[in-house]
């Protein structure tokens, strides 16, 4: 369900204005780089405000890509990234549909925003993400609950490139703090699980970027 997004990189994130907020910010960048486990802060866009070694490590061996990386925008990444299911398992039922409910949630508060408004835009750009959009990701919800489309406390596949490691499961924690909650922001965790499952799924070949992909959620267009 990776595809090329469209359109242009979203605009450089503001930085609080105060010294107070940048020092905050500052030393709450040395807590979170003390987490072993990958981490991110991200505003309501999805534009990641800091991640950590982690979480860099995490998506090492992913590909250059001008509008979807994982360190800029994590709700892009995830969608249109032809490289995202090499690391997220199980990546449409696992993160896809999740992240376009929250896609749409975000529309829902935040119509005006001109970043959300050209994620819209991109995945209307597409069919098979459209239809994914507009019918697959309704009949999914109706399928498993708004539960299974809540981060806090899921449980996902990550393929780790750390061969030690390779398919981990890990059980995603959001917290946010007062002083990021009053920024927008707020961090998730992905902790790693030691209890491994039995077999390795497997990984599709990589395909050139742009390259279609056909979702499970939406019927196989005939030829």
């Amino acid at each position: 369900m990776a595809h090329q997004a469209g359109g242009q990189r979203p605009a450089p994130r503001p930085v609080p204005e105060t010294c107070e907020t940048q020092a905050y910010l500052q030393d709450y960048a040395v807590l979170l780089e003390s987490l072993a486990c990958p981490s991110l802060v991200v505003d309501h866009r999805w534009d990641v405000v800091m991640a950590n070694g982690a979480f860099e490590t995490l998506f090492r061996g992913v590909r250059r890509q001008a509008t979807a990386m994982p360190g800029d925008n994590f709700l892009r990444f995830v969608l249109f990234h032809p490289d995202a299911a090499d690391v997220l398992g199980e990546h449409e039922q696992g993160w896809c549909l999740p992240m376009l409910a929250h896609l749409k949630a975000a529309l829902e508060t935040y119509g005006h925003d001109h970043e959300l408004q050209a994620v819209r835009r991109d995945i209307a750009q597409d069919p098979l993400m459209e239809a994914a959009y507009r019918q697959g990701l309704p009949h999914w919800i109706h399928a498993v609950g708004e539960r299974a489309t809540r981060l806090d406390g899921a449980v996902r596949l990550l393929l780790h490139p750390d061969p030690r490691r390779g398919p981990t499961e890990c059980r995603i924690v959001e917290e946010t703090p007062e002083v990021l909650g009053g920024l927008g922001y707020r961090r998730l965790s992905m902790v790693l699980r030691e209890n491994r499952r039995p077999a390795a799924p497997v990984r599709r070949p990589r395909r050139p970027r742009g390259a279609a992909a056909h979702l499970a959620v939406v019927p196989a267009p005939e030829n």
